[in-house]
């Protein structure tokens, strides 16, 4: 089975995506911050996090379950510890208003953490993370979600997929970024497949009678694995604890107990860490990592994390959007 596509401009995604999110309860601020996150998400690749998403963002708004006006408050808790209260908004907005305090911390401290709090994200990690290695620093970041993933030598879900993202920044060129789930698959990957009909590697996950499948669909109704078997569990587990507890929010069980279940996303904790290279090492380490890269780069085979999604950028011109996705983004927008 193929899915058919059509052409979109960015700005017609961008336009498409914010015209359901007006036209289903979210404020012009709100609207934006998500548009445009879904934008840079199709422009980079990201099919998974870009259009796909909107549906359970409008969910989450025609439910109520999300407040399509809130404005994100931050508390300066330390000179270099910050806590964003979201206000159950969506996540693009939180990072609008914690990023830049945060970013003015680092560079005066040398390092600074923000928790983000009573917030429902549901996009990439990369752009949080990108946008700290911008301004010269390094970026850490992990959200957990509902229990999709069972965890090593199990077959009941208990972790989220758990994402991190991991930047370092490079002067005058792009960041070095990895954006990456510690289940085998990220859940918007697996969902995709099942749409399209395609098959995944074994060892993505289990039906629901706990069995090995490629079947995506299959999957998608039973349970996700980690990646790297136990290896990826425990990093999975470390997610669990930096996003839940460390912020003062939940585990992804948690998480799953108190949403209403409408298939938007469930409210959750952010922890974003940056660091300042410079203050950390006394010294300038941009010439450093780039002749650690050139030695990477000499390896047949191996490309920079983040080149594909930057190489992508390069190109301004139309995306091929499932036809079907379009058709119903369309229908709620208008």
């Amino acid at each position: 089975m193929t899915s058919t596509t059509s052409e979109l401009s960015l700005d017609e995604i961008f336009n498409l995506a914010k015209a359901a999110l007006i036209n289903n309860g979210a404020n012009e601020e709100n609207a934006d911050a998500v548009a445009t996150t879904v934008t840079n998400a199709e422009r980079d690749g990201s099919v998974s996090h870009g259009l796909f998403r909107i549906p359970g963002y409008v969910k989450a708004l025609k439910s109520n379950k999300v407040d399509g006006s809130a404005k994100p408050e931050i508390e300066e808790v330390t000179p270099t510890i910050f806590r964003c209260d979201a206000h159950n908004g969506f996540a693009p907005l939180a990072h609008k208003y914690g990023l830049e305090k945060l970013i003015q911390a680092a560079h005066t401290f040398g390092i600074a953490g923000l928790a983000i709090q009573r917030c429902h994200h549901f996009a990439a990690l990369w752009p949080e993370v990108e946008a700290i290695s911008d301004e010269g620093l390094v970026g850490l970041t992990s959200v957990s979600y509902t229990p999709a993933v069972a965890p090593s030598g199990g077959t009941t879900a208990l972790y989220g997929t758990n994402p991190m993202a991991f930047s370092w920044p490079r002067p005058g060129k792009n960041p070095i970024v990895f954006d990456m789930a510690t289940a085998s698959m990220a859940k918007g990957e697996i969902q995709i497949a099942a749409r399209d009909g395609h098959s995944v590697p074994l060892g993505t996950g289990l039906s629901p009678s706990g069995e090995l499948t490629t079947d995506a669909a299959e999957i998608d109704k039973g349970v996700l694995l980690p990646f790297g078997g136990h290896k990826g569990s425990v990093i999975a587990l470390m997610i669990e604890l930096l996003s839940g507890p460390l912020v003062g929010e939940t585990f992804s069980y948690e998480s799953k107990e108190r949403d209403n279940g409408d298939g938007g996303p469930v409210q959750g904790g952010q922890f974003i860490l940056a660091m300042s290279p410079k203050i950390l090492s006394g010294k300038d380490t941009s010439s450093q990592t780039e002749d650690f890269l050139e030695k990477y780069k000499s390896i047949d085979g191996v490309r920079v994390p983040g080149a594909r999604r930057h190489n992508n950028r390069k190109d301004t011109g139309p995306r091929q959007v499932n036809t079907a996705l379009i058709e119903t983004i369309s229908n709620l927008g208008s």
